[in-house]
């Protein structure tokens, strides 16, 4: 038997066991039971171990009560439901009613050790699994709230994760399969949960093997390479199966920035006139695009191709060689999907992937009414599949015809496809449970964030079911000698499901350029020019990852699943391999030196198409395809090889702290920026000799309205940025919006950020628009002039 490890209560402290021996207790309970090693005290030790396999389970003896009754006699009564979370449990109670008493495991309740690998790679990979000590209390309760129940339910989620933890569940407090019933619902209404408490099954193995594979996974690169990166780079590294892929995405990205090299071209515009006099001047006139020379695409890369072809143009007449009009037809969008969901909130609503999840979460798991009646407003928030119920879509038509017309409800039901490899499960999209439930009804009952992301849902899956939008489209083509000149342009004919999901900002700038005038005109018809328009530009590099670009990648690629993109953002961040600013994800210095070191030692692991691979392998095991061990098998062999030729290989890389240009002010040492466990702080460099630290705040280059200090952006502890005086707390001004360094024009009063085009003077109130602002000028602070 392997080495077992137990606390000896003689020595006070963890001792390893002298002659293990795996033993079960009367009651039916593994455990471990032996000596010692350094005292020779007695140790007993709970849990499972591989060494009971061949150890036969003895019957449960009845135990007497000093007033002479069993406690094997006691009748069970009763049925008891478990779920994840108090306010899932608070929701399903109120529909469930009396005979049913339901229980949270606030989330897991066993996992693997933190404190080691906890996975025996000499022994198909079998896991080692604890509860935690924050756990015990409710694992312990909830055994005996088991014990006593004659029927239990496991309702946690309908994923894989969800799987796991209702496996761990039984096995954590001995539950008998013979009295578990496994149940799964997509949302949390009245009728969804008693048609899924009306069709229970059992607890699916595949399922949770491929979950338990995951987490096999995630723990053996990560506590095999991370060490590894502690002494060649810096403490508190780490690497992860798919959180340094997505950081290898990243710093990918950066390198083609830096590589990009500009390139110069030209466009040439020519404005025109119809000669058609019915006409007033402004609907006459009309501007098309430079688009062939001598039947080639146009291409113009400097100002003196550009001058020349404008010149040649001047004297040339204009005629027009083609007329083409028609339509054209935007479909409705297909219902969220996890991804999509995270996607759009980032764009339309500034959500970061992490705060779209928690708010989905308390939409899925239940809001209270006016009514009083608690419900689960939306579907559950987990999935890739953009499938809908049929009485969801029956619901659906009828509340469009109601609503809007006939005419906005397709003949038949639309079906759409997913864009994710393969749709775990057999979830639905991301829709509201009740499509009656119109946002503007529940504002008073939602906050602000819930009521915006509840919007946004709703609106989409409304639109998700209705016709397309139609446009009129017409595209002019005229000659002048030798080159080709085009007018193109449509306008909104109906409005489709265009009437209740707006277009996003881009669809409306890209709506707004093609809407141009075009005057009625035939082929043979002669223009007028009158003017020509030279314009010079550069070539733009890709840009950067934003949160939601970087999941759609990952979707693309077949990387994670939905339960998994907001914690690999999130984690890439808390590393601080990665920084956003503006929205956009920059790789830091350490994340580069990261990235280079796995991609040169662990190339065929680090890599988006093996795991892509992985995932289907996944797929495979909950399907029932594959067995798990021989996944980890084939993983393990090759990784095993590369870590071991990393260990001898991998150079240590000094990765050197940012001097911030100042002295500190106990020894005159120099400042340095330094990552620590919680982000940055600032230290002194001669650590540890000197221990001087001050927390770190970025500098926005704007004084402060009431004392002239450096205006600083701060963080809550959830993580929203404010802004607030250096100078705090003799100073306690602050803002949630963004100061800015220019001056109200108005007033001279201080402006904040009011949204993405317009900014607000906290004084006059005046708003202004952002591209309308002059250059800000160099602000001085109250100590530069003092010591001018």
């Amino acid at each position: 038997m392997e080495s077992v490890i137990a606390y000896c209560v003689k020595c006070k402290t963890k001792r390893e066991m002298t002659e293990p021996e795996a033993v079960y207790t009367s009651a039916g309970t593994p455990g471990t039971r032996g000596t010692c090693s350094v005292c020779g005290t007695k140790m007993f030790k709970m849990g499972y171990t591989p060494a009971h396999d061949g150890v036969p389970k003895p019957e449960k003896v009845k135990r007497t009560r000093k007033n002479g009754k069993s406690n094997g006699s006691r009748p069970r009564k009763g049925k008891l439901v478990i779920v994840e979370s108090p306010a899932k449990a608070r929701t399903i109670g109120k529909f469930l009613g009396r005979g049913y008493t339901v229980k949270a495991s606030v989330g897991h309740i066993r996992d693997l050790l933190r404190s080691q690998l906890s996975v025996d790679v000499e022994n198909n990979f079998a896991p080692k699994y604890r509860v935690p000590n924050e756990k015990r209390p409710l694992v312990k309760e909830l055994t005996k709230d088991v014990a006593a129940a004659k029927e239990i339910y496991l309702a946690t989620d309908a994923d894989r994760e969800g799987e796991a933890i209702a496996w761990h569940l039984m096995e954590a407090t001995g539950m008998e399969p013979e009295r578990v019933r496994r149940v799964v619902f997509h949302e949390i209404t009245k009728d969804a949960i008693a048609d899924a408490f009306a069709h229970p099954r059992s607890v699916n193995l595949n399922r949770v093997n491929a979950q338990q594979a995951r987490r096999i996974l995630d723990r053996l690169v990560g506590y095999k390479i991370s060490p590894l990166l502690w002494k060649r780079v810096r403490s508190r590294t780490s690497a992860g199966r798919v959180q340094s892929v997505a950081l290898r995405l990243i710093c990918e990205r950066e390198d083609e920035i830096n590589e990009f090299v500009a390139e110069e071209y030209w466009s040439i515009d020519a404005k025109l006139a119809s000669r058609d006099e019915s006409l007033s001047s402004d609907k006459r006139q009309f501007v098309a695009k430079l688009v062939q020379i001598a039947g080639k695409p146009a291409k113009l890369h400097n100002q003196a191709e550009a001058e020349a072809v404008v010149k040649a143009l001047e004297s040339l007449p204009y005629r027009v060689s083609n007329v083409k009009s028609g339509e054209r037809r935007r479909n409705a969008p297909a219902p969220f999907t996890t991804s999509t969901l995270q996607q759009e909130a980032s764009r339309r609503l500034g959500f970061g992937t992490r705060k779209t999840m928690r708010i989905a979460q308390q939409l899925y798991e239940g809001v209270e009414l006016h009514s009083g009646e608690r419900v689960g407003l939306i579907t559950y928030m987990r999935t890739d599949s953009t499938n809908v119920a049929k009485q969801a879509q029956q619901d659906a038509r009828a509340f469009i015809a109601k609503k809007y017309g006939d005419n906005y409800l397709p003949a038949k039901p639309p079906r759409h496809k997913t864009r994710a490899r393969k749709a775990q499960e057999a979830h639905e999209a991301i829709r509201p449970t009740r499509v009656q439930r119109m946002p503007a009804e529940l504002r008073s009952v939602l906050s602000r964030d819930q009521y915006r992301l509840y919007t946004l849902i709703w609106s989409r899956f409304v639109a998700s079911q209705m016709v397309a939008a139609v446009y009129r489209t017409m595209r002019v083509d005229i000659t002048a000698g030798e080159y080709l000149l085009r007018a193109s342009g449509s306008i909104l004919k109906f409005n489709g499901f265009l009437s209740v999901y707006e277009a996003s900002a881009a669809e409306k700038a890209s709506d707004a350029a093609e809407s141009v005038n075009i005057p009625p005109l035939e082929k043979g018809d002669v223009v007028d020019l009158l003017d020509l328009l030279s314009e010079q530009h550069f070539t733009q590099p890709p840009p950067r990852y934003s949160e939601a670009s970087l999941v759609k990648t990952l979707e693309e690629f077949g990387i994670g699943r939905p339960s998994t993109y907001a914690p690999i953002i999130s984690t890439i961040q808390e590393r601080g391999y990665v920084e956003r600013a503006d929205k956009r994800l920059h790789p830091t210095d350490l994340g580069l030196v990261v990235n280079n070191l796995l991609v040169e030692y662990f190339p065929g692991i680090i890599n988006a198409d093996f795991t892509a691979h992985l995932e289907e392998d996944l797929d495979k095991i909950a399907d029932g395809e594959r067995d798990w061990v021989s996944v980890l098998e084939e993983f393990y062999k090759p990784f095993d090889v590369a870590l071991r030729a990393a260990e001898e290989n991998m150079p240590k890389v000094e990765v050197g702290d940012t001097p911030i240009g100042e002295a500190c002010p106990k020894d005159g040492g120099e400042l340095v920026l330094k990552f620590g466990r919680f982000g940055k702080f600032i230290a002194c460099s001669n650590f540890p000799e000197c221990r001087y630290t001050r927390p770190y705040v970025e500098k926005i280059g704007v004084l402060c309205p009431e004392d002239g200090g450096e205006l600083v952006a701060r963080k809550t502890k959830k993580g929203r940025t404010f802004y607030g005086c250096s100078n705090y707390p003799e100073c306690d001004w602050t803002s949630w919006k963004r100061p800015l360094p220019n001056p109200c024009p108005d007033c001279g009063g201080l402006l904040v950020v009011q949204s993405k085009k317009a900014a607000q003077c906290t004084v006059c109130r005046h708003r202004f628009d952002l591209d309308s602002l002059p250059a800000p000028e160099k602000q001085t602070t109250a100590e530069e002039t003092s010591a001018a």
